[in-house]
């Protein structure tokens, strides 16, 4: 029952998110509003600021793998800019139609309390947590990673349009929607996985959380910068 409320509560802030409240500000009431409501069930449910690897412990922990997990998304990020093949990735309309305003904005506030906020609360942290406690670590790992990768369904939709590489993989007219949205279910629940054992390995919900905003945030800002000064014309 509890379970069913957290995933009820994910559905509504994900239809919220991606059909009502589409301005910047309320996406980040939304995800938040959610998060706190995430959280109650977590306590309704019995478990701990520990189970959730919140607590001070696990705080400390993770601080030690937050500059390593930022450095190695920093690395590759470089290393596909170096390469011409990978500067295609960065070919995103999402970023580089922003100005610089609405670059730090999204990096710095709709991306770390909004998207990792929500997602890693939700799904490394409350439905994890609840499912490990009924059915083990990997049924835990399965269940929120292929929930993860659902959640992404609706997002995913306009992908093939905005992101010139999807674009020429799936392609970018309305026949590359359903491919597109399909390979991000995907993906996306793999991260979750990867996610899931960062969070497992190193007991605390901090790491998924730093390397979540690394990818999203320094993505969209080297995507950014690309489209102005390697990708221009």
């Amino acid at each position: 029952m509890r379970i069913v409320c957290a995933v009820a509560v994910l559905a509504v802030a994900n239809l919220l998110n991606n059909w009502l409240a589409r301005g910047p500000v309320l996406y980040v009431v939304v995800c938040v509003t959610a998060t706190a409501a995430l959280l109650l069930i977590a306590r309704w449910d019995g478990l701990s600021l520990a189970d959730l690897g919140l607590d001070a412990a696990a705080v400390r922990r993770g601080l030690r793998w937050a500059p390593v997990l930022v450095g190695i998304v920093l690395l590759v990020l470089v290393l596909l800019l170096a390469a011409p093949a990978g500067r295609e990735a960065f070919r995103d309309a999402r970023a580089a139609d922003l100005s610089v305003g609405r670059l730090l904005w999204v990096s710095l506030v709709r991306v770390p309390f909004g998207t990792v906020l929500l997602e890693e609360t939700a799904f490394r942290g409350v439905l994890w947590a609840m499912i490990r406690r009924r059915h083990g670590t990997a049924w835990a790992t399965a269940g929120s990673s292929l929930l993860f990768g659902l959640w992404h369904l609706m997002p995913a939709r306009g992908v093939n349009r905005s992101n010139a590489a999807v674009g020429s993989v799936f392609g970018d007219g309305t026949a590359g929607v359903a491919p597109t949205v399909a390979a991000a279910i995907v993906a996306t629940a793999v991260a979750g996985v990867v996610l899931c054992e960062l969070r497992r390995r190193s007991g605390s919900l901090l790491p998924p959380m730093v390397l979540h905003w690394a990818v999203n945030s320094l993505g969209y800002a080297f995507a950014w910068a690309a489209a102005r000064w390697w990708l221009a014309g």
